[in-house]
């Protein structure tokens, strides 16, 4: 069982379909594109001497290359390690090493933070930029290409790198068998793909929307990159009227600045099929202004990248007033339930961790078995996410464990944050949390204790993080403040710095 063979079939029945377009531009067909991904395979396994089940690297911003290296990867056998073109080069390195990747794939614009990675982490053999002419000609014209290798439904495909509350990235190993279900569980709860139907990716490749590429290539659908590096409602809007039947994943708040964008400009939405949203919260008056705005196209999914983009999802039918809290219902085949301290499912409505099972829950963290057993006790995936079930089955989430917050989409953990500004020997004590933010959700902002007679500015914390850490998670803001609210044991209350936040100033 390879997944790879969703393009090989796709390919076989629908050879001159358009695989890949760019823009408004078709790139590929599906014979092209099924051709390269053999090519690519066979130096892999040949001049870069890639054994069966070794990493390979994916850090680009989106550009058919993504595509063109995923199913080449796995087409040889190996494991994808899809990376967010956004991390720190400190973020890459200790992914890269911690997966053991052998080769790295990166686009033009992030060649720089990984030109030195070859000396520096020891599995590394090459660093390939996707855009220079060396790896048009690993993907170019050769006598034969290899069949699609044979895979376990077991054997890794795609190791997700989350965010992690100890400041270290855990690698979420999914396997053929968990994309396998993920796709058909596409089919089962989301929408239906016939051939030809445009799959566009405004989100990045290496996050929901590649995942999302699987079940619309296995339909030979139409993958649509965008050719604006960040999102852009207008172009996406434009694509729409560009494109058939056009589907897509987006962030909340991009679903809601697409809305802003379509109510001003009057824009033609009749091509738009399926806007499926998730990875952050939903907040209803701005559902309701896209239900009214876009029309009953919009589908609701709840997932991590432990079991990718399928816990629950709200269907198109199913977003009635009465429900449009919820993330809906657990999925086809997927079992979910509410339990407390003690792992006891809870009574409808009483708060507790949100825990899941099924075959698209990952078989463990990459090299981190203790993490593993934690997370996967009892057999059971646990989520970190609070919530409450109703009578019908409806899943709400109430709040997030261990402080996370998301800001467009992306997962920010404090506690990371935190540790870079406690590297500051100033830093006394430091609290991030999340302050509500109109277009992004959340933002993180950070309470910080100095030492007594030492003097600092948010300006040098400033640059310690984007030293250290990705752009997107340095704080907002910084509150310099004589201690933290804590309770009897000595834990901060980020509670009631929250609503500090909260109150008029």
């Amino acid at each position: 069982m390879n997944i790879a063979s969703l393009l090989a079939r796709a390919s076989a029945l629908y050879p001159q379909a358009t695989a890949v377009a760019v823009g408004r531009a078709d790139l590929w067909t599906y014979r092209e594109l099924a051709g390269k991904v053999a090519r690519l395979a066979r130096a892999l396994r040949g001049p870069l001497g890639l054994q069966p089940g070794d990493r390979v690297g994916l850090a680009m911003r989106n550009c058919p290359e993504f595509l063109l290296v995923l199913f080449a990867t796995w087409h040889a056998g190996l494991c994808a390690v899809p990376m967010n073109f956004r991390l720190h080069p400190k973020e890459f390195r200790f992914i890269v090493d911690n997966a053991g990747a052998k080769v790295c794939f990166v686009s033009e614009d992030l060649a720089p933070s990984f030109a030195a990675m070859e000396r520096e982490v020891e599995s590394l053999g090459a660093v390939i930029c996707v855009h220079e002419p060396a790896f048009a000609r690993l993907s170019g014209d050769a006598a034969s290409s290899p069949p699609c290798a044979q895979a376990r439904a077991d054997d890794p495909a795609w190791i997700f790198y989350t965010s992690g509350t100890t400041g270290r990235p855990k690698g979420a190993t999914l396997t053929h068998r968990n994309l396998g279900f993920m796709t058909q569980a596409y089919f089962a709860d989301i929408d239906s793909i016939r051939p030809g139907d445009a799959m566009l990716h405004p989100a990045a490749l290496s996050h929901g929307a590649g995942l999302y590429a699987l079940p619309s290539i296995a339909q030979a659908g139409r993958q649509v990159i965008c050719e604006e590096p960040s999102f852009d409602p207008a172009e996406v809007l434009d694509l729409i009227g560009s494109h058939r039947s056009v589907a897509f994943f987006a962030a909340p708040t991009m679903l809601k600045r697409l809305t802003l964008a379509a109510q001003a400009s009057a824009a033609d939405t009749s091509n738009l099929r399926t806007i499926v949203y998730g990875g952050g919260p939903m907040y209803v008056e701005d559902l309701r202004a896209s239900l009214a705005t876009l029309g009953p196209k919009l589908v609701q999914i709840f997932g991590q990248g432990e079991t990718p983009m399928t816990i629950t999802s709200l269907g198109r039918d199913q977003h009635r007033e009465d429900v449009l809290h919820t993330c809906g219902i657990a999925r086809t085949l997927v079992d979910v339930r509410v339990v407390d301290g003690d792992d006891r499912e809870v009574g409808p409505g009483e708060l507790g961790e949100i825990v899941t099972r099924s075959d698209c829950v990952m078989s463990g963290y990459w090299a981190d078995p203790q993490a593993s057993a934690e997370t996967l006790r009892g057999g059971w995936l646990h989520t970190g996410d609070l919530g409450s079930m109703d009578e019908r089955g409806y899943l709400s989430i109430r709040d997030r464990a261990k402080d996370m917050l998301i800001s467009g989409g992306s997962n920010i953990y404090p506690r990371e944050i935190e540790e870079v500004l406690l590297r500051d020997e100033r830093v006394l004590e430091v609290s991030v949390v999340g302050r509500a933010h109109p277009d992004w959700g959340e933002e993180p902002v950070a309470f910080v204790v100095v030492r007594p007679g030492a003097k600092v500015d948010a300006e040098s914390l400033d640059r310690l993080c984007l030293d250290a850490i990705a752009r997107y998670k340095r704080p907002r803001a910084y509150y310099f403040v004589d201690s933290l609210p804590r309770n009897n044991y000595g834990k901060v209350l980020k509670t009631e710095l929250r609503e500090r936040l909260r109150r008029p100033r």
